[in-house]
């Protein structure tokens, strides 16, 4: 599945919902996206997600 570009706007709304402590799959959900590519671009802006627990992402 080819990967669709991040925007600016999403790069600024994964950083509220981080700063918010959303958990990745909350993220995922709001974002449209898969919690892998929410985990990436998580750590590429320096960023920290919890996972919710007892699930394996």
């Amino acid at each position: 599945m080819a990967r669709k570009p991040w925007s600016f706007k999403e790069d600024r709304r994964l950083m509220e919902l981080a700063k918010s402590s959303a958990s990745l799959e909350e993220a995922a959900k709001v974002l449209g996206r898969s919690p892998d590519a929410i985990k990436r671009m998580a750590l590429r802006l320096g960023l920290s997600l919890k996972s919710k627990p007892g699930k394996k992402v």
